[in-house]
């Protein structure tokens, strides 16, 4: 494993070895941090030279798993395996016939508006979610290294071309994936490869690829980023490196003043959100008890002196599992803001 280093003014600078960083932390030459999980460090004087090599990004999009890989031609510096956002149609579709039940109401409501996205060039929620988190991963990948090119695998729809009329978002995983192309060439170079060239590429390597797709192996998917970002930048006949770091999203709700359906006393609590006391929800905090953690949702816990009291609930970083719900949020000290959690 390599650590990413970071200049004075926070411009990537080529990655070196633990060893090296270790000697340069020790001496006050540079400072440690973490970038969303990942150990980086800052030089604190400017570098005597900037001596930049070719890096690559290999990308293998999936549907529920898919994997990135960050190499050069004598290293391979990261390999991720991150999940995808599936979770958006279903939140969509609730919105949707919740809208539909209240206008059947026997209550005042405005008159129904046309639909203002017919005819326009929009991508469907889901599918921007989707490709909107590959894009978040790749910036978040340009801050710690200096990246030349992305390698994308691309992925196409079936069409059906029997049908009499064609749907107005027809092929939304077209139109995402080039929103998502034109998104990337602004940051790097681009190249792309079919999947039947990944596949070819793999096996005139050698390579095996799992079928355990859910897996978190370096075979389920980064073995494919790991050939795509091979191909362009060359330098290995093996993968050098195998080691997987797993990255999932949080989920986040939308605010809504109460629940679909009544509690206990026919009375809905609140629920969604993106605060919790004073908190970003899902921002990395330190608690003297369970130490570095997530926060999640907050309740009121009103006592005799503070009627007014609120407790924060506390997440594990790796396994999300939650650890508390009566946290005070003036014993946690926040640390940075976060979306997305590392299960190393």
């Amino acid at each position: 494993m390599f650590v990413p280093v970071v200049g004075s003014n926070n411009r990537p600078l080529m990655p070196t070895t633990p060893a090296r960083a270790r000697r340069w932390i020790e001496s006050g030459k540079a400072t440690p941090f973490f970038k969303k999980g990942v150990f980086c460090v800052r030089l604190n004087a400017k570098p005597l030279s900037h001596n930049y090599q070719p890096i690559a990004v290999g990308i293998d999009p999936g549907s529920k798993r898919e994997g990135f890989t960050v190499k050069s031609r004598t290293h391979t510096y990261l390999n991720i395996q991150t999940h995808a956002i599936d979770w958006v149609k279903d939140r969509v579709e609730v919105r949707r016939n919740m809208r539909r039940g209240r206008r059947f109401r026997n209550t005042p409501c405005r008159q129904n508006r046309t639909n203002r996205s017919v005819n326009k060039n929009r991508i469907p929620p889901s599918t921007k979610a989707r490709w909107q988190w590959k894009l978040r991963i790749a910036k978040w990948l340009t801050l710690m290294f200096p990246i030349s090119t992305f390698v994308v695998e691309d992925v196409k729809a079936k069409t059906w071309k029997g049908a009499k009329k064609w749907n107005t978002s027809f092929s939304p995983l077209e139109v995402g994936k080039r929103w998502f192309y034109s998104e990337i060439e602004k940051i790097a170079h681009l190249e792309i490869r079919h999947g039947f060239d990944t596949c070819k590429m793999r096996q005139d390597l050698g390579l095996v690829k799992s079928k355990q797709k859910l897996s978190n192996l370096f075979e389920a998917h980064c073995v494919d980023s790991w050939v795509l970002a091979n191909w362009y930048i060359g330098g290995h006949i093996q993968p050098d490196n195998t080691k997987v770091i797993e990255v999932i999203p949080l989920e986040f709700h939308r605010r809504q003043l109460h629940r679909l359906q009544h509690s206990t006393g026919h009375v809905r609590s609140r629920y969604g959100g993106t605060l919790s006391a004073e908190f970003k929800r899902g921002s990395i905090v330190k608690h003297p008890k369970y130490g570095f953690c997530y926060v999640g949702g907050w309740q009121e816990s009103p006592t005799k002196k503070d009627p007014h009291r609120k407790t924060i609930s506390l997440h594990d970083l790796k396994t999300s599992k939650r650890l508390c719900q009566n946290a005070a949020p003036t014993d946690c000290k926040f640390l940075s803001y976060n979306s997305w959690r590392s299960a190393n």
